[in-house]
């Protein structure tokens, strides 16, 4: 397959062009319900708004017959997503928040449709809209099957609120299509750095080989007293052990077993560099937003750091899998997945986000990156059938 980016509302292009079952991992970032216009983002050098901005999303939270008649068209469909539609709508009316959850809804189902059964989905969001977004991704993937809730800190605490803590924090909701969801449990670790441990790893790892490897001593007593074939003595001392004698044996032969002294319980060593390292948890404060002087910046409002997308896709999915983003801005998901091997799949419904990605891409991979791109204008007719539905996108 091809990576490609598609211009087009991804409700259409998914179901015009991606397959049933095609897609490995899927990360969205899309608008959040803030009264944002979230295609108004771009300013001028001078930091006024740019003159020719995009609406792509104006109106996008307002609820009007066109939500209405989607809401219809997801009741009457019937099944779980349905269900907990009517229960919004029972909840809080015909109002904007019900706006965005009908623009998602048959997003989310068609997503569910792409992905294989060993597919994940990971959905950026803010926690104005978390609570609704968990239930209705729940309608879609079933609550059996969600992962995490995994929280960024996206920004140091700043002291302008003066009636509620302020908001530092994104959500990110992630959901496998089954059990045999791809997991790839050592990138869930940070690897230990000898030269800079945090306090309590460095006092667990205190003692040192004459070689140099730093290790700590672990327990070998078996916590369950009641297992007589893994009672025996050994150097002296008569425990319920946790490995048989011929293990406890050979581990004694090859230097993994020490008694500090004769009469004291043997100890197991535990080399550092042969552990897994520091599971990552589902609070990420180590990834920084993007400052004002990063290299990678974009001048997109809404943009995130590729340490954040390389860490979802390293986790979630394997070299040569297919990494969908059908919100992609400005592409930081697809730079992701191209560093890492993996073919990918970007969406967006402004013309300047195509443009954007598409030098994105030819300013770090030069000539080795290939893609498609699918529903730009290439004739005469096209620009004046966008000129005429889309002026701003057909000015851009």
């Amino acid at each position: 397959m091809d990576n490609v980016l598609y211009y087009g509302d991804n409700l259409d292009i998914l179901r015009r062009y991606v397959k049933d079952e095609s897609v490995d991992l899927i990360y969205l970032d899309p608008p959040f319900k803030s009264n944002q216009n979230y295609n108004v983002l771009f300013k001028e050098q001078d930091g006024a708004r740019a003159a020719s901005q995009i609406q792509a999303f104006e109106d996008t939270w307002t609820w009007d017959q066109e939500d209405e008649s989607i809401y219809a068209d997801l009741v009457t469909a019937g099944g779980k997503v349905a269900d907990v539609m009517q229960a919004f709508r029972t909840f809080l009316g015909p109002c904007d928040m019900l706006a965005y959850l009908v623009m998602m809804a048959p997003r989310l189902v068609e997503m569910r449709r792409v992905l294989k059964p060993t597919g994940s989905i990971y959905l950026h969001c803010d926690p104005a809209a978390s609570h609704y977004l968990k239930m209705l991704l729940d309608a879609v993937f079933g609550p059996e099957n969600f992962l995490n809730e995994v929280i960024w800190k996206r920004t140091a605490s700043k002291g302008l609120m003066t009636r509620r803590l302020p908001r530092n924090h994104d959500v990110i909701l992630s959901y496998q299509v089954g059990e045999n969801g791809t997991w790839n449990l050592l990138e869930a670790f940070k690897p230990y750095d000898v030269d800079n441990l945090d306090d309590r790893t460095s006092n667990k790892y205190r003692h040192k080989d004459a070689d140099g490897r730093v290790y700590r001593l672990d327990n070998l007593i078996n916590p369950n007293p009641d297992r007589p074939n893994l009672s025996y003595e050994f150097l002296g001392v008569t425990k319920v052990w946790r490995w048989t004698r011929d293990r406890m044996e050979e581990a004694y032969r090859n230097g993994l077993v020490v008694q500090s002294a004769p009469g004291r319980v043997p100890q197991l060593k535990r080399y550092l560099d042969e552990q897994r390292g520091k599971p990552y948890g589902d609070v990420w404060t180590d990834i920084f937003p993007i400052n004002s002087q990063a290299a990678e910046r974009l001048g997109y409002p809404t943009q995130k750091p590729l340490p954040l997308l390389e860490r979802i896709i390293r986790i979630s999915s394997n070299e040569g899998d297919i990494v969908l983003d059908p919100f992609c801005g400005c592409g930081t998901t697809i730079d992701a997945a191209q560093r890492l091997n993996r073919q990918w799949i970007g969406i967006d419904i402004t013309h300047l986000a195509m443009t954007l990605m598409k030098e994105r891409l030819k300013d770090a991979f030069g000539e080795s990156v290939k893609f498609t791109v699918v529903g730009e204008p290439v004739s005469v007719p096209d620009a004046a059938a966008l000129a005429a539905s889309e002026p701003y996108q057909f000015q851009w």
